[in-house]
């Protein structure tokens, strides 16, 4: 029997050998094909992912970019719009008188600022050519845009170097800061009409009568890469001027050269061909723009342009196919030179963003990957065959069933394991650590047991400790919401008693534009002539006006006593209103309970309108109403008040740069979703930064200078606390901004309790 054992161990091991031997041949081919397919799957999947990224970056940076070529057109729609009003309104004598006192004529002929006025850093300067005919019109033209450019200007230097209005005689109102004197030091020969920006205005080169965009130009003394806008502007089919702005392009094209995805490079051109921005083909400052179409990689070309040959051709070929593309394609792939390239447009220069990424980048990529799964299968492979023929060579299936036995008692909680440890292997060595481990466990065990006896004691003290945190925390956030009460007291009564105030004011004014004097006057007059009155008010003519006077004077008071009870009354509703105000927040000093009954927000948009009323006149504020008939909302009356004073207050204000005939309040009343009311309150005012939005409703928070950032912030709460929210929405700066009041039919707390 023993030597049949042994006979068996040579098979046995044989056995084992042409087992693993089999095993690992099949796992190789299933490695092999695991890495083929990876490879396919990760190269297309790579591709995938570089054709979205690729769409999605130049997407992104063509939005990001062409958001100051579009701020450029509206500002110019801006300007055009106002100097087509100020033409139509400025009157000859105002003309004139304006003319007069802002330009001299020059002994060169050219009439320009009088320089003991002018300051070239904060209105524009003026140069009119020498042989202009100065007429009527022309002082009139003239006129405008020096006002238009001095109002409109100082504001767009921010983002644009020079803003300008250019006549069709060739003279110009412009505002350059940087170049202060500039308008003052140029030379009478000095002429616009060569100049590109001022051919885009005439009727020839742009029949359509837009804003057009001029190929971009150096400045020699800066250096600096420039391009201009230039918008004419027509008056009864007449063109009489050309607005432009000048908008300085090195840090466009840095970012273009700069910032690329990993692999990749961009390039900006126009579609005339004209290159803006390349990171291997920088243009050399002084020799002019360089033009793809034209420049196409022939040895002739080399010495004048930057660039190899190859670049060069390789550029012409990237135009060429950018030009022929659809537009509704935004990749493309340019297997010419193996290379994809994303495509789209800057809105309004219409100048062509190109990405181009290799092709190379993304297979190499999945080559990479592919490899990495390669070699893992390879050096798994021969870790699980040096695993597997370990076990079978040892034999280990009975000591591991030993200790899986052991591990059963140790998990029962019996320590008392026992093992074979006379073994000089590994197997005995872990042997003899398993049993430590069952001893060490056995310890722990009964130091865990004491130390959760005293864990309790701990736990009490530590939830003292807790307690009187908590304690200190509830007493700081009630001294916070008395602090916030009374801000709200202050902001709120402050609205009012501005409205109280105005209407005692026009009370007073009424009460002392009564002519109380005639009527006594008239006593006296009567009581001179008390013996024969009857011949006086029949005979004398100042008796008989005397009745007719008496008429007058009584509709006269009776209207001016109408008028006085309408201011009282207004007095009165708002000395309620600030008590109704006060009452409000010392509840919520005492309780949190809502008091909610049906109320008619229309009545209610009314009243918001009528506190403010005295103070949207002051300001020339039209005031239009679009109070659709709506049912009755079961909220708190002056909580709602309160917010549509504030956001009517704060509309006021936000009007005050708009000129006083264009100021305009909309305050809309409508049913939005079921069982939702929304108020809006809409302005055409200075409007709100994207930037602005997200911190509009913060405490603290405001944009004027006198202001104190509690208004909004404390009606966001109220309309939270009745169920609602308040939302602020605004196309940008410049633009007005919209307020909306969203309530519920019935509060939430109310309709569950209904429900159920």
């Amino acid at each position: 029997m023993a030597r049949q054992h042994e006979s068996l161990l040579p098979a046995r091991s044989s056995l084992a050998r042409s087992t693993l031997i089999s095993m690992g041949v099949r796992i190789a081919v299933i490695i092999a094909l695991t890495t083929f397919f990876s490879y396919l799957h990760i190269f297309y999947t790579l591709r995938e992912e570089a054709l979205a990224q690729l769409k999605r970056n130049v997407t992104e940076r063509s939005q990001r970019e062409q958001a100051l070529f579009v701020l450029a057109e509206d500002n110019h729609a801006a300007m055009k719009k106002a100097l087509a009003e100020r033409l139509q309104t400025l009157s000859q004598e105002e003309v004139d008188t304006r003319f007069a006192s802002l330009f001299a004529l020059r002994p060169d002929g050219t009439i320009r600022n009088r320089p003991e006025r002018f300051d070239g850093t904060r209105m524009p300067g003026v140069f009119v050519p020498p042989g202009v005919k100065v007429d009527a019109d022309f002082r009139r033209r003239l006129v405008a845009a020096y006002e238009v450019t001095a109002e409109y200007a100082p504001a767009f230097h921010v983002r644009f170097s020079t803003t300008g209005v250019i006549l069709t005689e060739g003279a110009i109102a412009g505002y350059w800061p940087e170049g202060a004197n500039y308008f003052q030091d140029l030379d009478a020969t000095f002429s616009l009409k060569d100049f590109e920006y001022y051919t885009l205005g005439l009727p020839e080169n742009n029949p359509r009568r837009v804003s057009a965009w001029t190929s971009i130009y150096e400045d020699p003394p800066t250096q600096t890469w420039m391009v201009t806008l230039a918008t004419p502007l027509d008056v009864d089919g007449r063109h009489v001027a050309t607005i432009t702005h000048d908008l300085l392009l090195n840090d466009l094209m840095a970012r273009t050269i700069n910032n690329h995805m990993p692999g990749a490079y961009n390039i900006l051109f126009r579609d005339d061909g004209q290159l803006i921005a390349h990171p291997e083909m920088k243009m050399r400052s002084g020799e002019g723009v360089y033009d793809i179409q034209k420049n196409t990689g022939t040895p002739e070309d080399a010495a004048a342009y930057v660039g190899t040959p190859g670049q060069r051709a390789h550029l012409h070929a990237i135009f060429e196919g950018v030009k022929k593309h659809p537009r509704d394609q935004s990749v493309l792939e340019f297997p010419k030179y193996d290379e994809l390239l994303a495509v789209d447009r800057l809105k309004g220069p219409e100048w062509f963003m190109v990405t181009v990424l290799s092709e190379q980048v993304v297979s190499a990529g999945a080559f990479q990957a592919a490899r990495y799964v390669l070699g893992f299968g390879v050096a798994s492979l021969l870790l699980e065959l040096a695993i597997m023929y370990w076990v079978l060579k040892q034999q280990i299936t009975r000591p591991l069933l030993g200790f899986t036995r052991a591990t059963a008692r140790l998990e029962a909680g019996d320590f008392d394991v026992q093992l074979e440890t006379t073994r000089g292997d590994e197997l005995g060595q872990l042997a003899n650590a398993f049993q430590r481990m069952a001893g060490e466990i056995h310890r722990r065990e009964e130091a865990l047991r004491q130390a959760n006896e005293g864990l309790e004691q701990r736990v009490d003290e530590r939830t003292r400790e807790l307690q009187d945190v908590h304690r200190q925390l509830v007493e700081t956030a009630r001294q916070v919401g008395r602090a916030e009460i009374a801000t709200n007291v202050l902001h709120n009564v402050g609205n009012v008693l501005n409205s109280v105030l105005t209407s005692t004011l026009l009370a007073r004014e009424r009460l002392a534009s009564l002519k109380l004097e005639s009527l006594q006057k008239l006593s006296e007059l009567l009581e001179s002539h008390r013996s024969d009155l009857s011949a006086f008010l029949t005979q004398d003519e100042r008796g008989k006006n005397t009745l007719p006077f008496l008429i007058r004077l009584g509709k006269h008071m009776e209207e001016e006593r109408q008028e006085l009870q309408t201011l009282l009354g207004d007095i009165s509703r708002h000395t309620e209103h600030i008590g109704a105000i006060v009452k409000l927040q010392q509840r919520y000093a005492r309780t949190p309970q809502q008091m909610f009954e049906p109320v008619q927000l229309g009545e209610l948009v009314e009243d918001a309108l009528r506190i403010n009323q005295a103070a949207l006149g002051r300001h020339s504020v039209q005031v239009e109403r679009h109070l659709a008939e709506v049912p009755p909302v079961e909220t708190e009356k002056h909580k709602v008040l309160m917010i549509l004073v504030n956001l009517i207050s704060n509309a006021k204000y936000a009007m005050d740069p708009v000129p006083p005939a264009q100021r305009l309040l909309t305050v809309s009343l409508a049913s939005s979703t079921p069982g939702r009311i929304h108020i809006e309150v809409r302005d055409n005012g200075v409007g709100i930064a994207p930037e602005m939005l997200t911190r509009i409703f913060q405490y603290g928070f405001t944009t004027r200078s006198e202001g104190h950032g509690f208004g909004l912030h404390s009606s966001a709460l109220a309309a939270q606390e009745l169920g609602g929210s308040l939302r602020a929405n605004s196309p940008g700066p410049g633009q007005g901004a919209t307020f909306t009041l969203e309530l519920p039919l019935v509060p939430e707390q109310r309709s569950e309790r209904a429900s159920a």
